[in-house]
């Protein structure tokens, strides 16, 4: 298998998986209609402008390059928003989901990589969340994810399409030779927010809340490298084609850190002693959320290669050259 229609390709991690497919040999085509990718991140591959609600369009770009196998990045990602504007959600995150399974069914492709989110499974009850973890979002976004996690086991039951959902923690940093990097508008995560703020470009960074019970108050999240989640995608993708069956997995580093402890790392990095301002706390936001990989150290041979400091030096690094 070596061509691959990857969907939302223009995008944050999508962009990184295109790269690092390309360096593994295969023959990555992008499929993004641009309201939150960049063209420039992906400016030595095949590029198919068009959108998942187009099923001719879809239908024109597989048999054209002969696609194989879809991976899917082009979700809708901002859970405040998916709170004020459910159904903008469903309709891209589920609704056009449907229609690219359904125009991968018609056209005969049977393996899809899906990017699924720790959010589908809400509060956690466990200090670290497995793939057996009960899920229950407690947001729009979250239940959106679920849903086409849903449709895939119907899909493979009834249709035999397979299929892995990887569900990330916090997706941070850049590549290393800085020439992409996370990019969103509006930005809502935490590590580019952070060096914006020591970048001079934001007056000071916001922490919701200073009061929750963990050592030092603050929220204690997961940050996964963007690069060890798109080796993941190929290594998953790999295992799905060989033993021709659907996967679930987890991806984390396994260890939490605080905000405080993300914001005096990135001080420690920049050299920047740039203004923290302390707000209450924001509804929904649990105080621990970190994974269990064990599964995907398992049975994918992964295990994240980025610590915390190399992932907010690889973000440090695209924040101060920023091409887009």
């Amino acid at each position: 298998m070596k061509n691959i229609l990857v969907v939302g390709g223009a995008g944050y991690i999508g962009s990184h998986t295109v790269k690092m497919l390309r360096a593994q040999g295969y023959s990555p085509v992008v499929y993004d209609n641009l309201s939150k990718g960049h063209r420039q991140a992906v400016e030595e591959v095949p590029f198919e402008e068009g959108d998942l609600g187009d099923k001719a369009r879809l239908a024109e770009v597989f048999a054209k390059h002969h696609i194989e196998a879809v991976m899917h990045f082009a979700a809708f990602i901002e859970v405040g928003e998916s709170v004020k504007e459910p159904s903008k959600y469903y309709h891209n995150n589920v609704a056009k989901v449907l229609n690219l399974l359904d125009t991968m069914k018609e056209n005969g492709i049977k393996y899809f990589v899906f990017s699924s989110t720790a959010a589908t499974f809400g509060e956690p009850v466990q200090p670290k969340i497995n793939e057996t973890h009960p899920q229950q979002p407690i947001n729009p976004y979250g239940n959106s994810k679920l849903m086409v996690e849903k449709m895939l086991e119907d899909f493979d039951q009834a249709y035999g399409l397979k299929s892995v959902a990887l569900r990330y923690f916090n997706a941070s940093g850049a590549d290393d030779s800085g020439l992409i990097g996370e990019s969103h508008s509006p930005e809502t995560h935490l590590i580019p927010l952070v060096l914006q703020a020591a970048a001079g470009k934001r007056p000071s960074i916001k922490v919701f809340g200073s009061d929750y019970p963990t050592p030092d108050g603050t929220c204690v999240r997961d940050y996964v490298h963007v690069n060890d989640l798109a080796r993941a995608h190929i290594l998953a993708l790999e295992k799905m084609e060989k033993e021709n069956k659907s996967l679930r997995y987890n991806l984390g580093s396994g260890s939490g850190f605080s905000v405080a402890e993300l914001i005096k790392e990135a001080k420690e990095i920049t050299g920047i002693d740039f203004k923290v301002e302390y707000e209450e706390r924001r509804a929904g936001d649990p105080a621990v959320l970190v994974a269990d990989p064990a599964k995907a150290q398992a049975e994918l041979g992964w295990t994240p290669q980025y610590n915390l400091k190399q992932i907010i030096a690889t973000a440090w690094n695209w924040e101060k050259n920023r091409r887009f």
